[in-house]
C-alpha cells in the first residue's frame, strides 16, 4: 500500500471515528443498539475498513463492544459507571485546568476568549447545542494543558460522562446555567489563576455527579 493511500485510509478512518462518536454520545445510537459496520459505511458514504476501524478504537475507549458472532453494540450505561467516571475526572480535570492556566499560549488564550465571549452572549435553549459548546470548552482547556496523555484520557472520560449527561438531560433542570458554569472556569484559565481553575474544575465534576445523582 502506498504512502498516500495509508494516509488517505487513516484519514477516512479518522472521519467515521469522530461522527460515530458523536452519535453514541448524543445517543444518535442509544445504549445497547446493534451497530451495523455495512450500514454506518453507507450511511456515511465510506468502505467498510475504514468504519470498521472506526469502530475498534471506539471499543478502547468504551462506547461500543463486539462481540465474536453477535456483532457491535454501543455500550450499555449503568449507574456505576457515573461513580467511576467522576473518581477518574476529579482528579483529572483540575489538573488539565491549572496546566492550562500555566501553560496555554497566545493560540490558545485567543481561544479560550472566543468561548467565553460565546458563552456571554449565547442565550439558546437548543440542547444539542448547548451540549456541543460544553464540549468545545472542555476541549478547548485540555489542548491547553499541552499534555496529549492527559488530553486523551480527558476526551474519554468526558464523552462518557456527556453520554449519560444526555441520557438524563429531558429530566434535568437548568441546563444553560450548567454549561454557563464554564464562564468562570475559562476567566480563571485566561487570567493565569491556576489556583482558582484547579478548584472550580473540580467543583463542576461534583455538580454534575450531584445532579445526575438527584434524579435516579
Amino acid at each position: 500500500m502506498s504512502t498516500a493511500t495509508e494516509k488517505d485510509r487513516r484519514s477516512l478512518a479518522e472521519q467515521a471515528y469522530h461522527i460515530i462518536c458523536d452519535w453514541l454520545v448524543t445517543l444518535q445510537i442509544r445504549p445497547g443498539s446493534p451497530i451495523n459496520d455495512e450500514q454506518v459505511a453507507n450511511e456515511l458514504g465510506l468502505g467498510r475498513t475504514p468504519v470498521r476501524e472506526a469502530l475498534k478504537r471506539l471499543e478502547s475507549d468504551r462506547l461500543v463492544v463486539a462481540y465474536p458472532r453477535r456483532g457491535t453494540f454501543a455500550t450499555e450505561v449503568h449507574i456505576t459507571d457515573l461513580g467511576h467516571i467522576s473518581e477518574v475526572r476529579q482528579q483529572l480535570e483540575p489538573l488539565a485546568a491549572a496546566s492550562a492556566a500555566r501553560r496555554m499560549t497566545r493560540s490558545d488564550r485567543a481561544d479560550l476568549e472566543a468561548l467565553l465571549a460565546e458563552l456571554d452572549s449565547d442565550a439558546s435553549n437548543d440542547v444539542r447545542e448547548l451540549i456541543g459548546l460544553d464540549m468545545r470548552v472542555h476541549r478547548a482547556i485540555y489542548a491547553a494543558a499541552h499534555n496529549p496523555y492527559l488530553e486523551d484520557t480527558l476526551i474519554q472520560y468526558d464523552n462518557l460522562a456527556t453520554r449519560i449527561w444526555c441520557l438524563f438531560v429531558d429530566r434535568l433542570p437548568g441546563l444553560a446555567g450548567h454549561v454557563g458554569e464554564h464562564g468562570a472556569l475559562l476567566r480563571a484559565v485566561v487570567d493565569g489563576d491556576a489556583n482558582m481553575a484547579a478548584d472550580l474544575a473540580a467543583g463542576h465534576v461534583a455538580g454534575f455527579e450531584s445532579a445526575i445523582r438527584k434524579i435516579i
